[in-house]
């Protein structure tokens, strides 16, 4: 697994880039968002990457920011009919905050406005994905009254572990808090992951 490039911009394109790492270049295909945020030509830059292997090829996706990975492998992962293109389309579509507001919402003609996701495709996205941004929504909103980024992350990426072995996501939420109640807010992922699978 590829998990970033870091090295010197080469070449790009508002679909892709070229990244030279230690003499060798890497191309990724991006989105629109991630163009937005790269540097001159030329420059040092760091791509966080997800690898997608296929039959006839090995595809390496860019991407600026560790949410708009996260994005992508939950549309790839998650949603039936969605592929690492149309992943994109979305992420060039809709900034991810907009993106998952609509799905904690419902809000299907949003979602369908976006180039390559009909409606049928926004309600399965919705679907599949509600509960995931709500779970992370509300992480951040309980993290924010705890008072610290820092620790909404830890529940947060807690809660999405515990999701990916098989919690629910309301139960998953619920027992990282019980976690962090027992542990402290200083308290790693790791050991709110452990802490949790013993309760659980």
């Amino acid at each position: 697994m590829i998990s970033f490039l870091q090295g010197r911009l080469v070449e790009s394109l508002p679909t892709q880039v070229v990244v030279d790492v230690g003499g060798v270049g890497y191309e990724a295909l991006i989105p629109l968002s991630s163009y937005d945020k790269l540097p001159e030509q030329g420059q040092p830059v760091k791509l966080l990457t997800q690898l997608v292997v296929r039959e006839d090829a090995h595809v390496l996706y860019g991407f600026m920011s560790a949410a708009e990975r996260d994005l992508f492998r939950a549309l790839v992962q998650n949603v039936s009919g969605i592929g690492p293109k149309t992943a994109l389309n979305i992420l060039s579509g809709m900034p991810v905050a907009e993106f998952r507001a609509a799905v904690s919402q419902g809000n299907v003609q949003a979602l369908a406005g976006i180039t390559g996701v009909g409606r049928k495709t926004a309600e399965r996205i919705v679907v599949e994905l509600r509960d995931k941004m709500s779970l992370a929504e509300g992480a951040a909103a309980g993290a924010g009254r705890a008072g610290g980024a820092a620790g909404d992350q830890r529940v947060q990426d807690a809660a999405l572990a515990l999701m990916a072995l098989g919690f629910k996501p309301a139960a998953a939420q619920e027992t990282v808090r019980a976690a962090e109640a027992m542990l402290g807010k200083d308290a790693s992922v790791e050991e709110l992951v452990r802490a949790s699978l013993k309760k659980g």
